[in-house]
């Protein structure tokens, strides 16, 4: 696993607008970086990021299957009683799972150590399903990468079968797709999947979160009192819980992608049942509730306290020896804490690198790298290419 310098090529950013990348720069810093790229080997990706990603996959998904039974356990992580059976019904019906990311510290050489999994609302996914594939086939065509250069990246085609699927499991010809207001990311993410889901045959209409409305028959409606049957949305089933129109949920009767039980996988409380079932695994870190933490293992020094529903790297705190530092601000923590024990992500001169490893339903699919001179992966930090030579 190497970082290596890389000339921007002169175009890139009249490119990014002409196929509508618009959150290349975010408040006033780069986010897509083409000074430098990293450099797998086959090997690397194959044995230490694609099959343990998939691996976890399953292992998460038999959490899954322990919470929903669980009525303890789902309090434990703080999923509100009155959607116990709305998580629990989605996760009986099987209803299908589009896309998720597992978060991993890797250094090319030990095993990946999963930090977390994103399964309910990751972005980054045009960055890692198209852009970084742009960038590579420019910088082979120019000569500066060999022609041998490839890419651990399927992301836009199972994104495409998999849209595909779901069609054909909800048997629908449209969908609606939803993010907040004010948010270029997001908009950029739920637009790349629009075209995905177009290019799967679907009719994909768009309407913000803040704009979807309720029917006198209680019925979700975008701006056009159309009814919403069918519907990606990128916010956190967390956030919804909370809002005064979950009362109308069950009722609503939404098929929804992502679907409810993945509140599950999404939450960090995910971790320590994971290392309840697996202890030991090589591709875990030891992880426990915080209010369980004085049974945590004595042969780790350092813990990191995560709160259960903490987004882009917030309200993160180092425990060492009973005294915490915090390492991030934000408004999360009422719901509760894990630990984890702290394992650093790896640094290329001052850069600490963060490896996203998506999976498409149950496949591996493809990586993202992002590096931040802060220990904290946050919403701001870069984004860069890879290859596999």
């Amino acid at each position: 696993m190497l970082r290596l310098p890389s000339t921007p090529r002169p175009h890139w950013q009249k490119q990014a607008r002409d196929f509508g990348f618009h959150f290349h720069t975010l408040y006033g810093e780069p986010y897509w970086d083409e000074s430098a790229y990293y450099q797998f080997s086959l090997k690397q990706i194959e044995q230490d990021l694609e099959a343990p990603t998939e691996e976890l996959h399953q292992m998460c998904l038999h959490v899954v299957e322990k919470v929903v039974k669980d009525e303890a356990l789902l309090n434990k992580l703080a999923i509100p009683a009155q959607h116990w059976e709305l998580v629990s019904e989605s996760w009986r019906d099987k209803q299908p799972s589009l896309y998720s990311r597992l978060d991993f510290v890797y250094d090319g050489s030990q095993p990946a150590k999963l930090l977390e999994n994103n399964a309910d609302t990751p972005t980054s996914l045009y960055e890692s399903g198209f852009w970084q594939w742009l960038w590579l086939a420019d910088k082979v065509d120019s000569g500066e990468l060999s022609r041998h250069a490839d890419q651990f990246n399927s992301v836009q085609e199972k994104l495409v079968a998999r849209f595909k699927e779901i069609a054909g499991f909800y048997n629908i010809d449209q969908m609606h797709f939803a993010c907040c207001k004010n948010t270029d990311e997001d908009r950029g993410t739920v637009q790349y999947l629009q075209d995905c889901a177009k290019d799967a045959g679907l009719t994909a209409d768009f309407v913000y979160i803040e704009d979807i409305g309720i029917s006198d028959t209680g019925y979700f409606t975008d701006l056009e009192d159309c009814p919403i049957t069918d519907c990606f949305k990128l916010y956190p089933w967390e956030f919804i819980f909370n809002e005064e129109f979950s009362q109308y949920l069950p009722k609503a009767a939404v098929n929804w992608v992502e679907p409810p039980w993945k509140s599950i996988l999404s939450n960090k409380g995910l971790l320590p049942l994971l290392w309840k079932y697996f202890p030991n695994h090589p591709n875990l870190l030891p992880a426990y509730f915080y209010t369980d933490s004085p049974n945590a293992s004595k042969d780790v020094m350092r813990w990191i306290k995560k709160p259960l529903f903490s987004r882009e790297g917030a309200n993160i705190s180092l425990l060492t020896a009973g005294n915490e530092r915090a390492l991030s601000d934000g408004p999360y923590g009422e719901e509760g804490f894990i630990v984890q024990a702290y394992s650093p992500l790896p640094r290329f001169g001052n850069n600490h690198t963060l490896i996203g490893s998506w999976l498409i339903d149950d496949q591996a699919a493809g990586i993202s790298i992002r590096e931040d001179t802060s220990s904290i992966t946050q919403d701001t930090s870069r984004y860069l290419p890879h290859i596999i030579l």
